[in-house]
């Protein structure tokens, strides 16, 4: 079973089913392969291969979503879907393998066949698609970028940011490569120490920087935005004002009150570490949706439990 379906199935029996899944499709959203615009039969059919990639994946998170539903209700089939899923994806797997036994030498169906490989948890086998495509057009920054990825997941992270590096220097207009750029310094901070030779504090300031610019390049993504917001949570000592500069950028952003009031919740977090609880409790009434009710009552307690350490003289800790 590919790591995928594993993915599929962890995900429809998890507490909280439209989250989970929700996540594991983003973390399996890759950067679009753009295929030049021609008239020639050969891009034709390729596009035609690639809609249907997209047709598929939007299937099956469709049955997906509703196996989910089924499942709550105790009426759910994990086997019939996981059976469902990998014959629609075989489908499309096919194509992509006959199309390139007569044009071996296409790069952007390496690319898009790596991606979909990627996107069904064959990690290695996309590996090997990217690594072809690198070969056959070395100044294609799209298959550097997604070497860049595989390494990021499976090393050695130092070859990570040696092909970010790359693909930003063959298309600095790029938004995701700093994106992924900057993630992967963040969450390699040994590596990075030791690859930029410099220190932790230096370190953080790269992957903020990398983010940045993939920020000034693509101002308006909510999603960037809070990945840019979460990294605060990583950085020791805590940066409370620049924090809250990133969460308020993300809040302005945000294209629903869901998305909103999770935010308000974040700005709550950091005012609180901040000492400042008044202005944590100001954020925190302005969450009043149920689905975070057992959030709010948490970050609720833990502002005045700080508080009252505060007031106790206790050295304030990072929560």
């Amino acid at each position: 079973m590919s790591n995928l379906l594993i993915g599929f199935l962890g995900a429809l029996v998890a507490t909280n089913q439209p989250a989970a899944l929700s996540n594991l499709v983003a973390q399996k959203t890759g950067i679009v392969v753009k295929v030049p615009d021609a008239d020639d039969p050969v891009a034709q059919e390729l596009r035609k291969i690639m809609e249907d990639d997209d047709a598929a994946h939007d299937e099956v998170d469709r049955w997906i979503l509703e196996e989910s539903k089924f499942a709550q209700k105790g009426a759910g089939n994990a086997a019939a879907l996981n059976a469902r899923i990998l014959k629609r994806f075989e489908q499309v797997q096919k194509s992509y393998e006959a199309f390139l036994t007569k044009h071996p030498t296409n790069v952007h169906a390496r690319l898009a066949f790596g991606s979909f490989l990627e996107g069904i948890g064959e990690e290695h086998d996309a590996f090997l698609q990217w690594e072809k495509a690198k070969e056959l057009d070395p100044k294609n920054p799209a298959a550097w970028n997604n070497l860049a990825n595989y390494h990021g997941h499976r090393g050695p992270a130092k070859k990570a940011f040696e092909y970010y590096a790359k693909a930003i220097e063959l298309n600095p207009h790029e938004p995701v490569y700093y994106h992924n750029f900057g993630t992967t310094v963040f969450l390699f901070r040994k590596d990075a120490r030791e690859y930029y030779n410099i220190e932790e504090q230096q370190v953080f300031d790269k992957a903020l920087e990398l983010y940045e610019k993939a920020r000034v390049l693509k101002p308006n993504d909510f999603i960037l935005a809070t990945d840019i917001a979460r990294t605060y949570y990583g950085i020791r000592p805590t940066r409370v004002d620049e924090a809250l500069k990133a969460w308020t950028n993300a809040l302005n952003l945000a294209r629903d009150e869901m998305e909103r009031q999770g935010v308000y919740v974040h700005l709550a977090r950091f005012e609180m570490q901040g000492g400042r609880f008044d202005k944590a409790r100001e954020q925190l009434a302005k969450v009043t949706m149920s689905e975070y009710d057992d959030l709010k009552k948490r970050v609720g307690d833990t502002i005045d439990r700080k508080e009252k350490e505060a007031k106790e003289g206790k050295p304030p800790a990072d929560e």
